[in-house]
């Protein structure tokens, strides 16, 4: 289900009332690949209801560039809400997951294993009500980019 942003806080303490540990990840999720999938499998493995923060269309622009997303925020969305890992999705607009770790405060916090805690600005936030961080080992030459390098290539 997509959560409004507005309701996320609220919605997430309900979740907690009821005993469910949230897992909480947050990404760009542009071309959906099978590096993905066994990210998002593995962060649900971490609790009961995994929520995955959704770059928007402009935020995916101001980290990536110009020419992405390739797919519309509403599209990733409907794409990650058909995995059976994924329970909920929030859009969010800023520079980094910070504010919205801060309203949903998840039991566990999943990021690749390309981040460190000490590179991971959204750690000191859950680390300072006890929650955890997981970082998951990325897989080898999956990526939206490599996947859009091939399309060019083919194309070229």
């Amino acid at each position: 289900m997509l959560i409004d942003r507005k309701d996320a806080e609220s919605f997430c303490e309900g979740l907690r009332q009821r005993g469910k540990q949230i897992v909480f990840t947050n990404g760009c999720f542009d071309i959906l690949h099978a590096g993905h999938v066994r990210y998002l499998t593995t962060a649900k493995s971490f609790g009961d209801v995994l929520i995955v923060g959704l770059n928007t269309d402009e935020s995916v622009r101001r980290l990536k560039g110009a020419n992405r997303p390739i797919n519309t925020q509403d599209d990733r969305a409907e794409v990650l809400l058909g995995l059976k890992a994924v329970d909920h999705v929030i859009f969010f607009g800023e520079q980094t997951a910070e504010a919205l770790i801060a309203e949903v405060k998840p039991a566990v916090y999943v990021k690749g294993g390309d981040y460190t805690l000490e590179t991971l600005p959204e750690a000191a936030i859950v680390q300072s009500y006890g929650g955890r961080v997981e970082l998951i080992n990325l897989v080898a030459g999956r990526s939206t980019t490599n996947i859009i390098g091939k399309i060019l290539e083919v194309k070229s």
